[in-house]
């Protein structure tokens, strides 16, 4: 089974994960947005079993329907490395694709808040769209 590390920009905060993601995709949302400086985040999800090492800074943030999540970020370099949902039971976490350093990566298969999306940002074809999110 492959093995993908993902890391802050200073290599102090690191996650290792197995296999391959079970989905990968991008958000336009402005919490999103503002969070990664960016005009959209790329993230793809990991089942557990997950290992981390270093220290992170936890931020929580609240989305649209209630739910609560809990972002890892590097206190010395500023870096969102991975993040996941509380309350919920699935056993998987959410790592940012920029953080693998991985220029082929798998693309992103689904879209999320595209009402946000800026207009001059070109998605891959055959990416599954939503206005808002699905879930």
């Amino acid at each position: 089974m492959r093995t993908r590390t993902a890391s802050c920009t200073c290599g102090q905060l690191r996650i290792e994960v197995q296999g391959e993601p079970v989905g990968v995709g991008v958000c336009h949302c402005l919490a999103c947005q503002s969070r990664t400086g960016s005009v959209f985040a790329a993230l793809a999800a990991f089942p557990s079993p997950y290992r981390t090492s270093g220290t992170a800074t936890e931020y929580v943030r609240t989305g649209d329907r209630g739910s609560k999540f809990r972002f890892r970020f590097c206190p010395v370099c500023g870096s969102t490395v991975y993040h996941t949902e509380e309350g919920v039971d699935r056993g998987f976490v959410a790592v940012a694709v920029g953080a693998f350093g991985d220029p082929d990566f798998p693309p992103p298969e689904d879209s999320v808040y595209d009402c946000r999306r800026h207009a001059w940002v070109q998605l891959p074809p055959g990416i599954a769209v939503y206005d808002k999110d699905p879930d």
